[in-house]
C-alpha cells in the first residue's frame, strides 16, 4: 500500500530509525472509534501503553472488500485531525466471536475500566453502528 500524504513525513522519520525499510508492512492509517473525543482518548492510550490490543468485525473486512491485517503489519494510528501520532505493529491476530472475548483480552485492550462487561457494552455499541453503516 502507498504512504498516505498526510503522514508520509511521519512515516519518513520512522523509517530512519529502522535497520531496513518496513515499508512492505504498511498496512494503513486510521483512528480508533467513529467519534473525535473516543478516537482521541483512545490514541491516548495507546500511546501511555494502557491499550495494547484493538478489536473489529470481520465482517467489515470483507465488506469492504480489504484483507485481513497480518503479523507484522504496521499502522500509523492518527488522531481523529488525522495528525499521526505512533506507529504499531501487529503481533498477534485471533479471530474470536463475540461472546467469546475474554476478561484478558478486554483488559489487553485497556479501555474503561478494563473490564470485559465495559468491553462487551462498549463494542456492542461500536459494532453495531459499524454495521449500520
Amino acid at each position: 500500500m502507498d504512504i498516505p500524504g498526510h503522514v508520509a513525513p511521519f512515516w519518513k522519520s520512522f523509517v530512519s530509525t529502522q535497520k531496513s525499510d518496513p515499508t512492505p508492512r504498511f498496512y494503513e492509517t486510521f483512528h480508533f472509534d467513529d467519534n473525535e473525543p473516543s478516537a482521541n482518548e483512545l490514541a491516548e492510550l495507546v500511546l501511555r501503553g494502557k491499550k495494547r490490543a484493538t478489536a473489529g468485525l470481520v465482517w467489515v473486512f470483507e465488506h469492504d472488500r480489504k484483507p485481513l491485517p497480518r503479523v507484522g503489519d504496521l499502522n500509523v494510528v492518527t488522531n481523529w485531525a488525522t495528525q499521526p501520532l505512533c506507529v504499531i505493529e501487529t503481533v498477534q491476530i485471533d479471530i474470536v466471536p463475540y461472546e467469546e472475548v475474554s476478561a484478558e483480552f478486554a483488559a489487553t485492550e485497556g479501555e474503561g475500566d478494563g473490564s470485559l462487561r465495559f468491553w462487551r457494552e462498549a463494542h456492542w455499541a461500536y459494532f453495531g453502528r459499524e454495521c449500520k453503516r
